[in-house]
Parts: C-alpha cells; sequence; structure tokens
C-alpha cells in the first residue's frame, strides 16, 4: 500500500532497519526478565561512555513516562513543578507528572518555549511559608515543543540559577538528538557538563519502535526509582527489547545521521515553503520542526493528502515536522500539493469561500 507520509509527528514515523535488526538478533533464547540482561547492561555502558560513568541509567516505556517517573522520584506531594506553558508536560500528559507524583504543576508563559533564571525567579514565592506549594523542579525541553534551542550557555546559567536555589533541574529529551546535531555539540557537552540533573532521554522520535531512558546526573536521587518505575506500570518484563534498540541507535552515531537527516529534511521544507504565496512561516527553523499559517479552508483539504497537526486553532498555524525516513521526493510532492490547494482556493467563487 503507496500511503505518503504524514508531516504530522516524528512518532508517526516507521522504525529504522538497524534497530528493527537489533531487535531480531535478541529475539533468541530464554534471558531473565525486568533489565537483569547482558543486552540491557550493554546498553546502560553505551550511555555511561555517552555522559560519564558515574550517571545512572533506566528504560521505561514511553517519553511521558520517563518525565512522570523520573519527578515522582525526586518529589514530595507539597512541591511544585516548574515549566514553560508550551512544555509537553504540561500540555499533552494528560497530568501524568502532577496527578502521579501529586505536585502542582506551576507553568510560565514565554514566547519561545524557553525557561529564563529571571523567568523561574517569578515563580519562586513563598519559599518556606506552609500554605504554599514548594518548588523543588525547573522542567525544561531541549528541543522546545516550539523547535527552539538552549545553547550551551543558557543552560550552564539556569542550572547554576536553579541549584543556588536549591531545585532541579529535568531535561525532557524527546528530540534531544537533533538539538545535539543543531548545536553541534555531544550529548554530554548539553548534559553533564551544564548541570543537568534528571534527563528523559528520546529515541522513539529518532528511529526507534518504543522506549526511553530515564537518567539521573546524580546517582543519590536515583535510589527509590526502580519502585516508582514499577508502580508508574513503566517496568518491562522484556528489558532486552528496549535496551537492544538503543545500543543500535547508540552504535556508529546512528542517532546522529537520523537526527541530522531530519533537521535537514526541515530546513529544505522551511526553504521551498519561503517560495509559496498564501502561507506565512512563523517561526525560526533550528529543528526538525517547520511552523506557517495557512489558509483556514486549505488546512482539512492538505491534511487529506498529508496528515499534519494545527497548532494554534485561533490562529490557523500548523506544525510540519520531518523525520529520519522523510526524502527529498516527500517534500517536493508536499509542497506541490499545497500549491495546488492554494490555488483551488484562489480559483474558488467568493460564495463558496464564505461556506
Amino acid at each position: 500500500m503507496n500511503i505518503p507520509k504524514s508531516f504530522a509527528s516524528d512518532n508517526n514515523s516507521g522504525v529504522h532497519p538497524l534497530v528493527l535488526k537489533a531487535l531480531a538478533d535478541v529475539n533468541h533464547g530464554h534471558y531473565t526478565g525486568y533489565g537483569d540482561d547482558p543486552f540491557t547492561e550493554v546498553a546502560i555502558q553505551k550511555f555511561r561512555q555517552l555522559l560519564g560513568k558515574n550517571i545512572e541509567v533506566f528504560f521505561v516505556y514511553n517519553g511521558t513516562g520517563a518525565n512522570t517517573v523520573l519527578i515522582n522520584t525526586v518529589t514530595r506531594s507539597y512541591n511544585s513543578i516548574i515549566c514553560p506553558a508550551s512544555s509537553h508536560i504540561n500540555v499533552d500528559e494528560c497530568g501524568a507528572p502532577g496527578a502521579a507524583s501529586g505536585c502542582k504543576v506551576e507553568f510560565v508563559y514565554t514566547e519561545d518555549g524557553k525557561l529564563t533564571p529571571e523567568l523561574v525567579n517569578s515563580m519562586l514565592l513563598g519559599i518556606g511559608f506552609e500554605h504554599h506549594s514548594q518548588p523543588k523542579v525547573v522542567s525544561i525541553t531541549q528541543s522546545t515543543e516550539l523547535g527552539t534551542l538552549y545553547s550551551l550557555e543558557e543552560l550552564r546559567t539556569l542550572c547554576d540559577f536553579c541549584h543556588d536555589n536549591n531545585l532541579l533541574v529535568h531535561m525532557d529529551g524527546a528530540r534531544i538528538a537533533n538539538a545535539a546535531v543543531a548545536l553541534n555539540c555531544t550529548f554530554k557537552e548539553m548534559t553533564t557538563d551544564t548541570g543537568i540533573d534528571l534527563l528523559s532521554f528520546g529515541g522513539t522520535k529518532n528511529g526507534m519502535m518504543f522506549g526511553e531512558a530515564a537518567i539521573f546526573f546524580r546517582p543519590e536521587l536515583a535510589a527509590d526509582f526502580k519502585y516508582f518505575r514499577k508502580q508508574n506500570m513503566q517496568l518491562h518484563s522484556k528489558m532486552r527489547y528496549i535496551s537492544a534498540q538503543f545500543s543500535a541507535l547508540l552504535t556508529d552515531e546512528l542517532w546522529y545521521k537520523n537526527a541530522r537527516h531530519s533537521n535537514d529534511m526541515a530546513q529544505l521544507l522551511y526553504k521551498e515553503l519561503q517560495n509559496v504565496i498564501g502561507i506565512k512561516i512563523t517561526r525560526p527553523c533550528y529543528v526538525n520542526s517547520v511552523f506557517a499559517i495557512l489558509p483556514e479552508k486549505v488546512i482539512p483539504r492538505l491534511q487529506q493528502k498529508y496528515f499534519f497537526y494545527v497548532w494554534d486553532e485561533h490562529t490557523n498555524e500548523v506544525r510540519f515536522m520531518t523525520t529520519f525516513d522523510t526524502t527529498e521526493d516527500d517534500i517536493n510532492n508536499f509542497v506541490k500539493a499545497l500549491n495546488e490547494e492554494l490555488g483551488r482556493q484562489q480559483s474558488e467563487p467568493a460564495s463558496l469561500l464564505r461556506g
């Protein structure tokens, strides 16, 4: 079946062939479950080679699980979590971090999806006052939900401020590989060296079938994680099927090749859309997302050919995502379909345009 690729999400892509091969390679014999297998140990050591030998690494099913269990482990129910209003934990996780931990999620409006020390400081109210939730975790996303990036200096400055104020910093790294490619830096430079305390390391959006890694840069914080992971139903019994995927992703820089390609395809789409009359590109393109405003009538018609999400229903801003398996032909055919729908709208009688 020849189905056009969507531009909705990097969750919609298939699985990279080398990841599928890794799954097949461990699909033999019997191995102890719940992570007590040699394949899980290999994957953990690969992460330690990338991020430092003193980290603690745990594997979970999905990104919401990684974010939720990490936050749950280091908080008490009277704590609060500070994050941007656009963050995944605030918008797209159905309240899971707050429900699991009992914490209040305090969000801050920010135009670029990024937190600064000044924005965090504005939320540090009622410290030590028993009637107020006590801030404990600052959660950021790299790259952000708006496709923006924290520079290494911004990360260091933010982490230093948070630590000076007894706050932990959690990074939602659902698209951490895309961020590392865009910044031309290593994972260690972006996390360990900047002072990140907790990391949700994404794999699903970069060619894996399922699975994320929950990482602690301060081992003492991880003491109770395994219990919270079990309680939150994120402990995979046949753990080797997650571990093997990460080993494949972290071998021969497959993570880099996948993310570099998806970023490059977004840049191509960004460039081509600049030549399309009738739309407005709304944000710079740094990683694998492109944002634009389309005429309202065009959106549902184009979605029937190439599915994508409306980012802001009030302004008709949409988001196009590229993936490791997006091709130049996919981009060209999509832009052609967009031009056709724009031309169709312009040729329709005014009475039809008014509905």
